[in-house]
């Protein structure tokens, strides 16, 4: 079991004295508050004694906050994260904070070393999608006192405040939709992934697809950066070999792109031949003839809630790991990809 990490409230009961002495102790202001040498030498040697350690929120009060917070993603060159940073910017700007962009490439052993980086540079905040096996370390920057936002998704097993979207409801939705509009074959394309968003996207179209008793038709692809990889060519293979299906589901609004490449080859006629939806909209789907049907994530509500969420931390409006949990709903855009067969 890890061993609990001592406090300045933990201190404080051991001495039998108030956590505001403790805390003028540590901030090296005994003498401003005229707290005796004897108390202050006390103080001080039992914090070695226990090997007490300053939390970064200790440290900034002490030397003064940075005005800096870390927006740490997966790829910052992907549309959704980008125009997310776009909007937080503004927001943070507006309230004097600035922003530190940077792209994970979701590899636990870069996020790691960005984050060890951007620590010791006493930035105040970090708003991070996580990657895979940063339980650990998402886990000590909150125990630091760093003010810590997850968001796209987040992470079932540690204390963190987050704001995400309804995957599972609107992936039912979506699906649901298309069943209503003639579909009983539907193919679900994804990614092989252990985010917990996809997971939830996956549960959504296989709840759909039981409620009504139909099959399921699922296409696992690697989950690699998309660029030049085959994955229409991947996708054409699955169509080829499942030529009864008559509806698809898109996970993400790039295996969209693959796929309407793959239907294309194919001549297959949309929505004549296939009713077509993609999570994650895109200006591209309202140029695409015929428009796609996709749903919509809140941007704006998003980014707001973030730095709303973010600010409330640092300004100490937020003291419980678990106060600020934002689910944000989607909107299914119906266009004419997924109208009824003619």
């Amino acid at each position: 079991m890890a061993k609990k990490k001592i406090s300045i409230k933990d201190i404080a009961k051991s001495l039998g004295i108030s956590i505001t002495t403790v805390s003028f102790i540590l901030n090296g202001k005994a003498k401003e508050k005229r707290i005796s040498e004897d108390l202050t030498k006390k103080v001080e040697e039992y914090i070695k004694e226990v090997g007490y350690k300053p939390s970064h929120l200790a440290q900034s009060l002490r030397l003064g906050k940075s005005k800096v917070i870390v927006f740490m993603v997966e790829d910052i060159s992907n549309q959704f994260f980008a125009s997310i940073a776009r909007k937080i910017e503004e927001k943070a700007y507006k309230n004097g904070y600035k922003i530190i962009y940077c792209s994970t490439n979701n590899d636990p052993e870069k996020a790691k070393a960005l984050i060890e980086t951007f620590k010791v540079r006493s930035v105040d905040g970090f708003i991070i999608t996580p990657t895979p096996n940063l339980e650990s370390t998402i886990t000590d920057l909150v125990d630091e006192d760093f003010a810590v936002l997850l968001f796209d998704r987040w992470i079932p097993s540690i204390d963190c405040n987050y704001v995400i979207v309804e995957n599972e409801k609107s992936a039912f939705e979506a699906t649901t939709h298309l069943i209503n509009n003639g579909c009983n074959k539907i193919g679900f394309i994804t990614v092989e992934s252990d985010q917990i968003q996809m997971n939830d996207r996956l549960k959504g179209y296989t709840k759909a697809m039981e409620v009504h008793g139909f099959p399921k038709d699922i296409l696992m692809l690697p989950f690699q950066n998309p660029v030049d990889q085959g994955l229409s060519y991947k996708i054409q293979l699955f169509l080829q070999k499942n030529s009864e299906l008559d509806g698809l589901f898109f996970a993400t609004n790039y295996l969209a792109f693959e796929g309407l490449q793959a239907l294309n080859t194919l001549k297959k006629r949309i929505p004549n031949d296939m009713l077509v939806v993609s999570f994650d909209d895109h200006y591209f789907f309202k140029l695409f003839q015929p428009n796609i049907s996709a749903i919509e994530q809140p941007l704006e509500v998003i980014s707001q809630k973030l730095m709303e969420g973010m600010l409330m931390m640092l300004d100490d409006q937020i003291a419980d790991k678990q106060g600020f949990r934002i689910i944000l709903p989607n909107t299914l855009h119906v266009r004419e990809s997924s109208d009824a067969k003619k």
